[in-house]
């Protein structure tokens, strides 16, 4: 049986990967400001340049999600997406909404909340179109001829992801009220229910991989889906130490905070774990790269680093200053950019044909983009600490604590070329990749 409909997926990763690269642009930009030089300033002013890099990358890794999902649910459904047409729309739909939502940063059309800048008559639209893909994915998965727990976990992280969209939209007069229902969208997001996403697509990336049996391999989720609702939900709490409510919040957040690293640390045993087991030689070892590389870069980024100033006796110091920055880089990176590239890494020459995963410049690709993260969070780490000691201990006025810190943002800029270089060597595969073709498609379903 072949899923033509997993055609799909590629135009969801293209659009994905032009989105990143734009993203990486305006972190140059940003960057290049910290460092002193803002030549762009009048043309394009710091807020909006960092309102654009932070949605760019929700909507990116959103797309790259949904081509995920239209990959994966045919596979595990064993049967045809049910409308491909309508997802097409869904596709074009979502890269108009966000084509506006950018433009319309640059003159000032923005609601001005953290990461939900989107102004509202867009969001009616984004919900309108995320149903649309839930609705196809949903009623694939329900008339397939099985049910997965790998596609379940994919799907109910998906579906509330959706659901958590909701509270952002609520209108409220008072700035903590407004900041509290916020935090639900983007905390339980990025640390609660993408994490499903991130398992589901990870289970089924280890399961094609190593050759481990699947009931093995989804004994593991149940574990991680555990862990992610019991340290996540509550954990939401770390981002109310400061904004007006009630005390508790200190020792609910400082409490399941401490918690949140395990689930990302049951992600990186699991794994690692289940590559040991394998006894699968997978070819296409430059997916099993990512893969991997996701689950413990994910660990050190969201759980290593987040732990380290997400409680309360340290978050009074290092909240709001670019040791978040030091942490969101890494965390992001290893636990959905990779993810999204993994997946990407592993569908498109099944959907092409053409077996790039043996050349030197996808190796070359993840190791530079690697190095230059990491490269990344260290200078943000080291420019964080210095700015929490300059301002918070030594009272130093803020304009001025940047102008001392401007050095490290020269390293920064320099770790970012070279996880630039990186990324522009996986683009270039990507392209080198060409389109799907139905007889690659059923060549690997046969």
């Amino acid at each position: 049986m072949k899923y033509k409909s997993q055609k799909v997926a590629y135009w969801f990763f293209t659009l994905s990967m032009l989105l990143f690269g734009l993203q990486i642009v305006y972190g140059f930009i940003m960057g290049s400001a910290h460092a002193g030089y803002d030549g762009l300033h009048s043309i394009i002013p710091f807020n909006t340049a960092r309102a654009v890099h932070t949605n760019l990358l929700v909507v990116w890794l959103l797309s790259g999600f949904m081509g995920a999902a239209y990959y994966i649910i045919p596979e595990e459904a064993q049967r045809e997406l049910v409308n491909v047409k309508l997802a097409y729309v869904q596709l074009i739909s979502l890269a108009v909404v966000g084509v506006i939502a950018i433009v319309g940063y640059h003159f000032n059309y923005w609601e001005g909340r953290k990461f939900l800048e989107i102004p509202r008559p867009l969001d009616y639209l984004v919900v309108v179109n995320v149903l649309l893909f839930l609705g196809l994915i949903l009623a694939t998965l329900f008339k397939g001829k099985r049910k997965t727990t790998t596609a379940l976990v994919l799907s109910m992280g998906l579906l509330f992801a959706a659901l958590l969209y909701l509270p952002g939209m609520l209108p409220f007069d008072s700035q903590v009220k407004d900041s509290f229902f916020r935090w639900w969208v983007v905390h339980l997001w990025v640390e609660g229910v993408w994490e499903l996403i991130m398992g589901g697509i990870l289970s089924f990336l280890l399961i094609k991989l190593t050759g481990v049996d699947r009931e093995v391999i989804e004994k593991w989720l149940y574990v991680i889906v555990g862990l992610t609702f019991l340290s996540g939900v509550l954990g939401t709490g770390h981002h109310y130490y400061y904004i007006g409510v009630n005390k508790i919040w200190l020792i609910v957040g400082g409490i399941f905070s401490a918690l949140e690293p395990l689930a990302f640390l049951a992600m990186a045993l699991f794994a690692v774990n289940m590559y040991r087991k394998g006894e699968k030689k997978h070819p296409n070892k430059l997916a099993l790269y990512w893969t991997l590389g996701a689950a413990i870069v994910s660990f050190m980024g969201a759980g290593l680093l987040g732990f380290a100033h997400t409680l309360p006796q340290t978050n009074k110091y290092t909240h709001g200053t670019l040791v978040t920055a030091m942490h969101g880089h890494l965390a992001f990176w290893g636990a959905y950019a990779m993810i999204v590239l993994a997946i990407i890494s592993y569908s498109l020459p099944n959907m092409t044909g053409r077996k790039l995963y043996e050349s030197t410049r996808g190796r070359v690709a993840f190791w530079l983009s690697n190095i230059g993260m990491i490269g990344m969070t260290v200078a943000f780490g080291v420019a964080g600490v210095a700015q929490v000691y300059l301002e918070r201990k030594f009272k130093m006025e803020f304009m001025e604590v940047q102008k001392e810190i401007e050095i490290h943002f020269i390293v920064l800029i320099l770790c970012a070329t070279l996880f630039l270089t990186g990324i522009i060597s996986y683009m270039i595969d990507f392209y080198k990749h060409g389109k799907p073709n139905d007889e690659a498609l059923e060549a690997v379903s046969n």
